[in-house]
């Protein structure tokens, strides 16, 4: 049932994969111009537009799932980004279309981003509540069926760089993998629609509260301003892994795309694999203490990575592996620090507001301040710090916070 749930977080994942992998090609037929960078700057700024509707998605959205269930959210959510992802893949040009071009892909990318605001935090708040017991391992779960839409992405995105020329990918062959995301979803949404509505949502009967919003922001504002700041290791990272990390390999670095793909699959890999095992254990041990130890790793290793890519030096697959090792812990187990902050009653609001709220920040705006920050300091090593200030915030939040901030009785750290 959990990984059933889970699947429109494969879809969500997917579309950030490609998004990047094809931003060149989007770039070019939406925002041409004589400055290669600044056309990617225009596409990666619709890409963070998508995020900055996503909190308002969220609250209402999650103002749905906790009044009438999460079931129905999480479904009618893949179903509209479903749509959205067809429709990008069949959109006219600049060429064709003229300004037109532009401004209907940052409609249906805010269409997207309005959806996604209540898809994974709904499948998460479904996840603990149908395994309370094992949030730890349920979370997990959703972690390896995100992971699934990633791989599959960039297996995509590999096959059509593989397949079509350079031209012929600029041409139509960035269009191929929108339509596939589209049909995609709508597999799910028919998978979807078999599951059941959770346990503890059932025996809460009538008694939910009428404004979801307003008792979450009254009584748990400081947990609100918590979830969102644990986020920014694991959205800083997944932001510039993605989303930017493709574009940077190829154009900055000197990889060819088969080589980015490649190294994009090995992290993800595996921190799948460790994302299972940390979840079998996690239930019995600090769920903080895994968030700290992996984000001070991330925090001394991003800029030797960056410099290792930017050098040439060493296997680059296997620096890749080694990031998937150093993020494994802090993406193992931020979804279910995040569902344990809130009570039944309020729980999919607030995964939502704090899950939205750290993606628009920190996962959002990633590509776009590392493709600027590489642009205005001359530096391909410039995104590191991004990294470094993402995960030192994460660290010095998990240190500060503690038990201070659960709500729940569950047995994490």
């Amino acid at each position: 049932m959990i990984f059933l749930a889970s699947l429109g977080g494969s879809l969500e994942f997917y579309d950030f994969i490609i998004y990047g992998i094809f931003a060149p090609y989007i770039a070019s037929q939406f925002f041409p111009s004589s400055d290669a960078s600044i056309s990617l700057i225009l596409t990666f700024s619709v890409f963070a537009a998508g995020f900055l509707i996503r909190p308002l998605g969220g609250v209402v959205l999650s103002h749905f799932g906790d009044r009438y269930g999460r079931r129905n959210v999480f479904v009618a959510s893949v179903l509209v980004i479903s749509l959205a992802t067809m429709a990008i893949g069949v959109l006219p040009t600049y060429a064709t279309f003229g300004v037109g071009a532009p401004l209907l892909l940052v409609a249906l990318r805010l269409v997207q981003g309005f959806c996604l605001g209540g898809e994974l935090p709904g499948a998460t708040t479904y996840a603990l509540e149908a395994a309370p017991k094992r949030g730890g391992l349920a979370c997990a779960v959703i972690i390896v069926a995100v992971n699934i839409g990633i791989i599959l992405g960039t297996l995509v995105g590999l096959g059509v760089h593989h397949f079509l020329s350079p031209s012929q990918a600029t041409a139509f062959g960035w269009r191929i993998p929108f339509l596939l995301g589209g049909l995609l979803g709508f597999v799910i949404v028919r998978i979807q629609r078999a599951l059941e509505e959770t346990p503890e949502f059932k025996q809460m009967k009538g008694n939910v509260t009428r404004i979801p919003l307003v008792e979450l922001l009254r009584d748990h504002g400081r947990e609100v301003v918590a979830g969102t700041l644990f986020t920014a290791a694991v959205f800083g990272f997944n932001g510039i892994l993605y989303s930017h990390m493709p574009a940077y390999l190829v154009r900055q670095v000197g990889f060819t795309p088969e080589q980015s793909s490649l190294a994009q699959n090995a992290c993800v890999i595996v921190q799948t694999v460790l994302v299972v095992g940390i979840g079998l254990v996690c239930d019995r041990y600090s769920r903080h203490r895994l968030l700290q130890v992996s984000a001070l790793l991330l925090i001394l290793g991003a800029y030797p990575f960056y410099r290792a890519l930017a050098d040439h030096s060493g296997n680059f697959v296997v620096l890749f592996a080694l990031a998937g090792v150093v993020t494994s812990g802090q993406v193992a187990v931020f979804g279910s620090l995040l569902a344990e902050l809130f009570p039944t009653r309020v729980r999919f609001s607030g995964v939502a507001l704090t899950y939205s709220l750290g993606a628009t920040i920190f996962n959002g705006f990633g590509p776009l301040i590392a493709t600027w920050l590489v642009r205005e300091t001359d530096s391909n090593l410039s995104p590191a710090f991004f990294i470094i200030a993402c995960a030192a915030l994460s660290l010095a939040v998990s240190l500060l916070a503690g038990k201070g901030y659960r709500a729940s009785a569950a047995p994490a750290g």
